[in-house]
């Protein structure tokens, strides 16, 4: 394993670097000048192969039984086996037909359902015929336009329901092929690597970069910029951090020789969508390329507050660009 060492007086730290990256010899590079947040250091590093976890969306298969679990308590909300596992048309569908069919949109004010056994996967959620066992499991709430889908065991919203189908979205769900599956991960960690994971399919796979973080209503809350995937990350301070999250303290002390492990991040500028910013945020919700990500207003919230945390943690001059964070 390679691992980089730093030496201050008195004390070394050391950052153990990811299985199969590597730092490149000659590399270093220090700033010519001393910001008031301390020395920045530029280095370059090689890996030989990334991979980030897959979400949801990603792992579900046919004829693969599956256990799905409210990600806030961990009840079991229901147990089903697919016969098709089937994408959904993205989110910019209906603009993109209004720009390019000279005939008006045949699908128009339609809704594609499940069937029995079926499994459709939207960007942010999936899609799944309700059966007798959601009644012991799952309770409903009417909403202003929408129907809410709650755990009956917490109250946890996990989604909508539109007749006999039930949408999830999956950074409120836990998907596992068996109920004995552990997952030790915190409600926030969760969070991170759900949506870090699914920036990083929808860019893979659609070079897709920007995105607008919206309430189903469609009111937007964040706009995202996503500008690498391969970014690894350790911090080092008088409270030293948690290195399984970015934005968890503990109350360790420094030892003479401190380690942390380096973790993998993605690197975004955000911009909130307050009434300050209303004219950027105007043009990016006019702005075609740019990607909805439909999530539940809690979660979206949740979210602006992980960004917040993350973008504390760094130095003061690398916290902002122009008008985003």
């Amino acid at each position: 394993d390679s691992a980089l060492k730093i030496r201050v007086p008195n004390e070394e730290y050391q950052v153990k670097l990811t299985p199969g990256v590597s730092l490149l010899e000659g590399s270093c590079q220090k700033s010519p000048e001393v910001n008031d947040d301390g020395l920045h250091i530029k280095l370059r590093l090689k890996v030989d192969e990334y991979s980030a976890s897959d979400s949801v969306i990603e792992r579900l298969k046919v004829q693969e039984k599956y256990c799905f679990q409210c990600q806030s308590c961990r009840a079991t909300l229901l147990k089903d086996v697919f016969k098709r596992v089937l994408p959904l048309p993205n989110g910019n569908w209906n603009t993109l037909v209004d720009d390019w069919c000279c005939h008006p949109d045949p699908f128009a004010n339609k809704k594609l359902h499940p069937k029995q056994e079926d499994c459709l996967l939207g960007d942010t959620y999936i899609l799944l015929t309700r059966d007798r066992s959601c009644d012991q499991s799952l309770t409903q709430t009417p909403g202003h336009k929408t129907v809410g889908v709650l755990c009956k065991k917490c109250s946890a919203v996990l989604g909508e329901a539109v007749t006999t189908v039930i949408k999830f979205y999956i950074t409120e769900i836990v998907v596992k092929q068996s109920e004995d599956e552990e997952c030790a991960v915190t409600q926030q960690q969760f969070l991170e690597r759900s949506l870090a994971s699914r920036l990083f399919e929808l860019s893979s796979a659609q070079s897709i970069f920007r995105f607008s973080i919206q309430t189903p209503g469609g009111k937007s809350v964040i706009m995202l910029w996503l500008l690498n995937t391969d970014t690894l990350i350790a911090s080092f301070s008088e409270r030293v951090r948690s290195c399984d999250s970015l934005i968890s303290a503990s109350d360790h002390h420094l030892d003479e020789h401190q380690s942390c492990p380096a973790v993998c991040a993605v690197k975004v500028l955000y911009l909130p969508c307050t009434q300050a910013k209303h004219q950027a945020v105007n043009a990016w919700q006019k702005d075609i390329t740019v990607h909805p990500l439909a999530l539940p207003e809690s979660t979206c919230e949740e979210i602006l507050q992980l960004l917040t945390a993350c973008t504390s943690t760094l130095p003061s001059s690398l916290r902002s660009m122009n008008s985003y964070q």
